[in-house]
């Protein structure tokens, strides 16, 4: 049974995101030294790390005919969306806010980073930000529906939008193993609206950045910072919805529930290296052929078990 936390589960939630996102951006930084064919060090591993301390004194970037205020709430907006959707995350039995829709909570939350993209893209008033964000909302357009129907897949299957009656639910059979479409639909949205890998389309190279072309210092530290936030919550919820989240053998409730945020976090990694960068209208175009239809049709799986019974 899933309890609502005191008030210091409201500080360990971040905290614990904080440091899955630190650790997956340093297995990143193992992946890129073996791809490169580098041997993997010490200096490798913090590599990414050794720009922030530089990033926090450095000055913001001022573009002329700028909106200042809007380009801050973008900006702010993406990593403050990311820790408030953990709220909602179990760990092992403990959560600190049982919402009885948390997964409208933690759908809402991913939404707000759209509006918060659009205004990291549109406040610059530069054409490579704003071409950016209109990327962003065109992936948006693809991903957002198919996982929608992964989260109501999961719902339906425990009637309850309740993420901790989604994890107690799963007792006999994990959901990722009888709706792997919604599994895997899933995990594809977290890697959307983390614009990491894949979906990195927003933040392309061909636009010297996309939406963090004009970002310097503390934005660009904050955008890059919710990136890799969004990717660890989206791992942490993964665990509640489809891996039956506390539940196991041998072990305490916690454990079992790091053990396989570890897991998906480390599957999510590794992917960002090994699959190619898609385009936005090509993506379009195959979730509204095959994946929105297909999660449809697991969408209405476990309600047809649930009339059954």
């Amino acid at each position: 049974m899933v309890e609502a936390g005191a008030w210091w589960t409201v500080l360990a939630g971040p905290a614990l995101l904080l440091g899955l996102a630190v650790l997956a951006v340093a297995g990143d930084a193992v992946l890129d030294a073996r791809d490169a064919g580098r041997t993997v060090t010490l200096t490798a591993v913090v590599r990414p790390f050794l720009g922030v301390p530089r990033a926090l004194v450095a000055q913001p970037r001022r573009l002329p005919a700028a909106d200042v205020l809007l380009w801050r709430a973008g900006v702010i907006t993406v990593p403050v969306a990311a820790v408030l959707s953990t709220l909602v995350i179990p760990f092992g039995n403990r959560v600190a806010a049982d919402l009885s829709v948390g997964v409208v909570w933690f759908n809402a939350m991913e939404v707000l980073t759209w509006a918060g993209l659009w205004l990291a893209g549109w406040g610059p008033n530069a054409a490579f930000s704003l071409i950016g964000g209109y990327r962003f909302l065109a992936q948006g357009l693809a991903y957002e529906l198919p996982l929608m129907f992964a989260l109501i897949s999961a719902a339906t299957g425990a009637q309850s939008l309740r993420v901790g009656d989604i994890a107690a639910a799963q007792a006999g059979l994990w959901y990722g193993v009888w709706m792997p479409v919604a599994f895997v639909a899933y995990l594809a949205g977290v890697l959307a609206f983390s614009f990491l890998g894949p979906f990195a389309y927003p933040a392309g190279r061909d636009l010297s950045g996309g939406v963090l072309s004009e970002t310097s210092g503390v934005d660009r530290l904050l955008l890059q910072a919710g990136r890799w936030l969004w990717l660890t919550s989206g791992a942490a919820m993964a665990v509640p919805l489809f891996l039956g989240g506390g539940a196991g053998p041998g072990l305490p409730a916690w454990a079992w529930s790091l053990i396989k945020t570890l897991v998906v976090l480390g599957v999510l990694v590794w992917a960002l290296r090994r699959l190619p960068v898609v385009r936005a209208d090509r993506y379009v175009e195959f979730a509204w052929v095959v994946l929105i239809p297909l999660t449809v049709v697991q969408t209405l799986v476990p309600a047809l078990v649930d009339l059954n019974r």
